[in-house]
């Protein structure tokens, strides 16, 4: 399976991308979780003001095949949606790292610490096969 890992981003065992600006993360879903999951019809991210708490869900992805939880890379606010990849689902099978989930303010940037480097998660998906 060929895996798209950007370097510039870092990365959860969940299969969750983040790009980190300042104290804010933008999160998505990988490559290799798109490809997984097959075609992707169902997104649902929280609302703007939502709380996140890391490690606790904040949303779903359902495909064809399977529902998956989606898992908060970090602690804070919910500062911003992608309303568009709610409404065409199917943008993160075309373009997983250009679909972006949610924007978070972060609470404690320690927890960045924790994410995965490009070549971690490469290691990592390599590993749980």
């Amino acid at each position: 399976m060929a895996n798209n890992i950007p370097a510039n981003l870092k990365y959860t065992k969940e299969h969750e991308w983040t790009l980190i600006e300042g104290n804010t993360v933008t999160v998505g879903i990988t490559d290799f979780a798109q490809s997984a999951l097959g075609d992707i019809v169902f997104v649902e991210v929280p609302e703007v003001g939502s709380d996140l708490k890391e490690g606790s869900t904040f949303g779903v992805v359902e495909s064809i095949k399977s529902v998956s939880d989606l898992y908060s890379p970090v602690s804070g606010e919910v500062i911003a949606k992608n309303s568009d990849v709610e409404g065409s689902p199917e943008k993160i099978n075309k373009d997983a790292y250009g679909s972006w989930l949610i924007k978070v303010k972060v609470k404690d940037l320690t927890e960045i610490n924790k994410l995965l480097s490009a070549e971690q998660y490469q290691e990592f998906c390599n590993s749980s096969h």
